[in-house]
């Protein structure tokens, strides 16, 4: 069995340590290495991955760190070649996270807490993509958007304010547009951002905004997900 390609969360966890020991990078044999490597064999269930006998060994993970070497500008400009067999994946992470170590720790802190929350139940229809924060926390926010509890109480304080349920987005009142057979249909977007929703976080009404299907779906078609604001301001450009 081959090892599956690493995934966008195990590569944010590689990039922490790998910034976290930029100057002196930790040996094969290393805690930190060691550590790393029993953390990503431990959540490989959560990201639905098979395990080869090899899978996330402490070469693997120090291969990884090395891959990350070719893209650090420190390590380049001084004449010097990390390993260039990595993935594309490796060069979109380096973007997102390497110029903010502080906000790549809080992810990482998410990722771990997330990752040991047994109560997540598994994903069977995942969106078209995972957020740039990976598989874990996507499974986190989905979570949080289907609270039958927290979605009926969004809903409620929605027609208390506005007498009905319409998409934050573009308006859309399915009531309005299909009659009675339309009553109580919205759907919950959880606006935080992921590496906030912890599993000890309270997620409150105000977190959500209400979206029809199209909004909301449009919101997660991408890697880089859609705050409501910038998809009202792209609905704004198209009228």
């Amino acid at each position: 069995m081959r090892n599956p390609p690493w995934t966008r969360d195990e590569l944010i966890l590689a990039l922490d340590l790998y910034l976290r020991n930029r100057d002196n990078l930790p040996g094969h044999g290393s805690k930190e290495v060691l550590e790393l490597s029993a953390f990503l064999n431990q959540i490989a269930g959560s990201l639905v991955h098979p395990r080869a006998g090899t899978y996330r060994n402490v070469n693997g993970v120090y291969m990884k760190l090395m891959n990350f070497r070719r893209l650090d500008p420190l390590y380049v400009n001084a004449g010097k070649r990390g390993l260039t067999s990595g993935n594309r994946d490796e060069v979109v992470v380096w973007e997102l996270y390497s110029s903010d170590a502080a906000h790549l720790s809080r992810v990482c802190e998410a990722i771990r807490a997330a990752a040991n929350c047994i109560d997540l139940p598994e994903e069977k229809d995942a969106c078209d993509y995972d957020a740039p924060e990976g598989r874990i926390l996507t499974r986190m926010h989905r979570y949080r958007e289907r609270d039958r509890d927290l979605v009926t109480r969004a809903k409620h304080a929605a027609l208390k304010s506005h007498g009905r349920l319409a998409c934050e987005a573009c308006g859309f009142d399915f009531r309005e547009a299909y009659g009675p057979r339309g009553d109580g249909l919205i759907e919950a977007h959880h606006t935080r951002p992921l590496h906030t929703v912890t599993p000890g976080h309270r997620t409150k009404v105000t977190d959500l905004a209400l979206l029809c299907a199209n909004c909301h779906r449009i919101v997660h078609a991408k890697h880089q997900w859609l705050t409501v604001q910038e998809l009202k301001e792209l609905l704004q450009q198209k009228g």
